[in-house]
C-alpha cells in the first residue's frame, strides 16, 4: 500500500527485513530440533545462531536471486555467507521452500491480526462511549431513506458496536484459523524430516502444526481469513455510509470534525465534506477486493503449485495494512464526530407528526376497527401531510371517522416520544451487559 494509507507498525511486519528474520528463525529452530534428534551435529545447529543479531542484506539477497531465480535459495546462500559454508551445510535439512514460505506467511498474518484486534478494541471503546453519551438523543429512524419511526443516536452507535464486537470475534477466529505452520518436506510426507521438527518450530513461533499439509498449508484457511477481513471492511463501510448520510446538508445530524485551517473544496470555500468516511468507503473496497482471489487460491494442482503465491504477496500486506489504517481512521472519526441533537429533533418534526402513524393504526385496531379500515383512515390523513403540508395530529382530530373510535385524549397520547424510547435501556443491556 502507498504510505498515505499505511501505519508504520503494520508496514514493518511486511518488510523484507522482517520476512528474512522470520525465515532465519524457522531455519535456526529447525536445526535445533534436528540436532536434538541426532540428525545433524549440535555444533552445526549452534553455529547457525551466530547470525541471530545479523541484519540481513536485502540488496545482497536480491543480487543472488537475480542469478538463482529462487528467493529461498538466495536467502540460504546469504545466510551461509554469515555462518560459514561448512557450518551451514545442514541448514534446510529435509525441508522444502514452502515450509519456510508458508510458515512465515502465517506468522506475518498472525502478527498482523494481533494489530487488527487491538485496533478493533479501540474502535469498540469509542463506539461504546458515544453510545452512552447519546443514549437518549432522539433522532428519526429511516427505512429506504424515508422517515420511519423515532430511535436514538445511542442506539445507532450501539448497533455499530454490536456489529464490530462480532467482527472482533471473527478476527480472533481468523487468527486461530491461520496460526498453523508446516515443516513437512516435499509433498508433505515427512519422508526426509521428522514431524518432531515441525512441532518444535511451530511451538517456538506460536503456531500449531498443520495436521496435513501436502507441500503447502491448505489455502481454505487463508480464504476464511481474508473473507473475515472482508466482512470487517464491509462493516467499516456500513458505519461510514451512515455518517456520510448524516452529514448531508439537508440532514446535518452529525458531521466529521472540521479542524482549524482545513479546506473543504478548492473552488467553494463554504464546503465541509465527509472526506474521511468517503475515503473509508473506498478503502473497504480494496480490502474486499482480496476475498475472491483468496477463494480462488484454494484449488491448487495436486500437492502444490504456485498460482497462489503472486496473489498472496499482494493481498497479505495490502489488506492488513489497509484495514489497519481504516480501523484507526474510523476510530478517530467516531471519537471526534460532531453530533447535532437539535437538528435531529427538527428533522423528526419536519413532517409534523407523521412518524407516529403506526401508533394510531394500532390504537384503531385495538378500538375495534378492522386493520384494513384502520390503515385507510390513517393513510388518508397521512397523505395530507405529504401532499398538502398539513399537521398529522390536527388532521386526525378533525376526522370524524377516527373520532368515532378514539377520543381526542387518546389521539394526543399517541404522539408521546417517550413511547419509542422506553426499551432503550433493555437494548443497551443486551449489547453492553447489565453492568
Amino acid at each position: 500500500m502507498i504510505p498515505r494509507y499505511s501505519r508504520p507498525e503494520m508496514v514493518a511486519i511486511w518488510s523484507p527485513e522482517t520476512k528474512f528474520r522470520i525465515w532465519y528463525e524457522i531455519e535456526a529452530h529447525a536445526c535445533d530440533a534436528q540436532a536434538d534428534l541426532g540428525v545433524i551435529p549440535r555444533a552445526n545447529a549452534d553455529a547457525v545462531w551466530k547470525a541471530k543479531d545479523v541484519e540481513f542484506d536485502v540488496a545482497r539477497i536480491d543480487e543472488i536471486e537475480a542469478v538463482t531465480k529462487h528467493d529461498v535459495i538466495a536467502f540460504l546462500t546469504h545466510l551461509a555467507e554469515h555462518v560459514g559454508s561448512d557450518d551451514a551445510r545442514f541448514v534446510h535439512q529435509g525441508m522444502t521452500s514452502s515450509d519456510v514460505l508458508d510458515t512465515c506467511f502465517n506468522v506475518q498474518l498472525v502478527k498482523a491480526t494481533d494489530i487488527l484486534i487491538e485496533d478493533m478494541v479501540k474502535l469498540l471503546a469509542a463506539l461504546k462511549r458515544r453510545a452512552y453519551e447519546h443514549k437518549d438523543t432522539v433522532r428519526i429512524g429511516r427505512s429506504h431513506g424515508i422517515h420511519a419511526e423515532p430511535t436514538t443516536m445511542g442506539l445507532t452507535f450501539a448497533r455499530f458496536y454490536a456489529e464490530m464486537d462480532r467482527n472482533l470475534n471473527r478476527l480472533k477466529k481468523a487468527r486461530k484459523e491461520i496460526a498453523t505452520g508446516a515443516i513437512s518436506g516435499a509433498v508433505g510426507t515427512f519422508a526426509n524430516i521428522d514431524p518432531a521438527v515441525e512441532e518444535h518450530v511451530c511451538a517456538k513461533l506460536g503456531l500449531e502444526p498443520e495436521p496435513i499439509s501436502t507441500q503447502v498449508i491448505p489455502r481454505d484457511r487463508h480464504a476464511a481469513f481474508f473473507a473475515a477481513l472482508g466482512v470487517v471492511a464491509s462493516s467499516i463501510e456500513n458505519v461510514s455510509i451512515e455518517i456520510r448520510h448524516m452529514q448531508r446538508t439537508e440532514v446535518l445530524e452529525a458531521e466529521e470534525f472540521f479542524s482549524k485551517g482545513q479546506k473543504g473544496s478548492s473552488a467553494m470555500p463554504h464546503k465541509r465534506n465527509p472526506v474521511l468516511t468517503e475515503n473509508l468507503t473506498g478503502l473497504a473496497r480494496l480490502v474486499r477486493m482480496a476475498v475472491v482471489p483468496a477463494m480462488e487460491n484454494v484449488a491448487l494442482w495436486h500437492e502444490r503449485d504456485i498460482s497462489h503465491s503472486s496473489v498472496e504477496r499482494n493481498i497479505g500486506p495490502d489488506t492488513t495494512i489497509t484495514l489497519d489504517f481504516a480501523l484507526a481512521r474510523l476510530t478517530m472519526v467516531i471519537d471526534k464526530l460532531v453530533i447535532y441533537p437539535d437538528n435531529m429533533l427538527a428533522n423528526m418534526n419536519k413532517f409534523r407528526g407523521l412518524v407516529m402513524s403506526q401508533r394510531v393504526l394500532l390504537a384503531l385496531t385495538q378500538a375495534g376497527v378492522s386493520r384494513e379500515d384502520s390503515y385507510k383512515l390513517v393513510q388518508r390523513n397521512a397523505m395530507k401531510v405529504w401532499e398538502e403540508g398539513k399537521d398529522f395530529k390536527t388532521e386526525l382530530l378533525g376526522d370524524a371517522d377516527v373520532l368515532k373510535a378514539l377520543s381526542a385524549e387518546e389521539i394526543e397520547d399517541k404522539f408521546d416520544l417517550g413511547y419509542h424510547t422506553k426499551h432503550v435501556d433493555t437494548i443497551f443491556a443486551r449489547v453492553f451487559g447489565k453492568d
